[in-house]
């Protein structure tokens, strides 16, 4: 059991659950100000174009509800089309952000890893390995020049 343990807390420190676990709640927010964007910015003016009906509430009516005595005998059977909307509006702008994030910061991880660029610093074994190619290229330069003599 104290193996088990004692691999956790490795795995836990080396980072990785930290790291889910700020994705997590980064993309619970994230989620929150989409869901907000979407709701409040993007489906009013759609509304409009609708004639001022709200679009989350859209279905279509498979089936009425039955009534008898005042009361509901059997629920009305609906396709919910209007919420299937809100989430593809919602995923149209998460996937858009997450592009551009990504984007973003492969273009900044491709500056980084350019030893050229010193605008950006370098991550150490970059530059280890840049420096080890370097050496490599220079024994082997002198090695071809041993082998003409």
């Amino acid at each position: 059991m104290k193996k088990i343990l004692d691999e956790f807390k490795e795995f836990a420190v080396k980072g990785n659950m930290i790291d889910i676990a700020i994705g997590v709640i980064i993309g619970t927010a994230f989620n929150q100000v989409v869901d907000t964007i979407v709701k409040q910015i993007f489906l009013p003016p759609l509304s409009l174009l609708t004639n001022g009906v709200n679009m989350e509430d859209k279905k279509w009516v498979l089936q009425e509800a039955v009534y008898a005595d005042g009361a509901v005998q059997a629920e009305a059977i609906t396709v919910g089309y209007g919420k299937l909307i809100e989430v593809s509006v919602d995923f149209l702008i998460i996937s858009l952000v997450v592009f551009g994030v990504v984007k973003f910061m492969n273009r900044l991880k491709g500056r980084a890893q350019d030893t050229s660029d010193t605008t950006v610093a370098t991550p150490r074994d970059i530059e280890l390995l840049n420096r080890v190619t370097q050496l490599l290229e220079e024994q082997n330069t002198l090695l071809k020049g041993k082998a003409k003599e």
